[in-house]
């Protein structure tokens, strides 16, 4: 083959990848709010901003209780999700939004909603213990190297000497 037609391959070849990737479509705002709908995002974001709300009513205990209640609007949720759209939109593409919505939807999608609180507690509280053991583990290894005192801490770092002949 000539030149000019390995060229006019390797071109074709390439403008048919990029506009492979143009064509995937961009999921549409009501898609992807529709997805965050299936899954439950609103709700969670809802109870987040509550639970942010009674955090910062303790520690602002002068601010009176009904500031709260306006504080923990849908208002903020729909923003907040407003906000994510886009995320979503750069990630997955219409074709993934549809996929995830069928499976969303699907009894088996319904499972990993309902049971994802309870696996990442169950989640994070092994995690919290698996970090405990590893700090205890590379204390005590520290501490045998001599790198850390008794009590974990570094031992105090000798005076500098004062320079001689100045």
């Amino acid at each position: 083959m000539k030149k000019s037609v390995w060229l006019g391959l390797g071109l074709g070849l390439a403008f048919s990848a990029v506009a492979g990737q143009a064509l995937a479509a961009q999921a549409s705002e009501a898609k992807v709010k529709e997805l965050m709908d299936v899954v439950g995002v609103g709700k969670m974001m809802s109870q987040m901003n509550s639970q942010m709300a009674g955090i910062m009513q303790q520690a602002l205990p002068c601010v009176p209780g009904s500031y709260w209640q306006g504080f923990i609007d849908a208002n903020g949720t729909q923003q907040l999700i407003g906000r994510m759209v886009p995320i979503y939109q750069r990630h997955f593409t219409a074709e993934d939004v549809d996929g995830l919505l069928k499976f969303y939807r699907s009894p088996l999608g319904q499972k990993v909603i309902n049971e994802m609180p309870s696996t990442m507690a169950e989640g994070m509280q092994i995690g919290q213990q698996w970090g405990q053991e590893r700090g205890r583990q590379m204390v005590a290894d520290l501490q045998k190297k001599g790198t850390l005192d008794a009590q974990g801490r570094c031992p105090a770092t000798p005076a500098a000497a004062p320079a001689k002949g100045k």
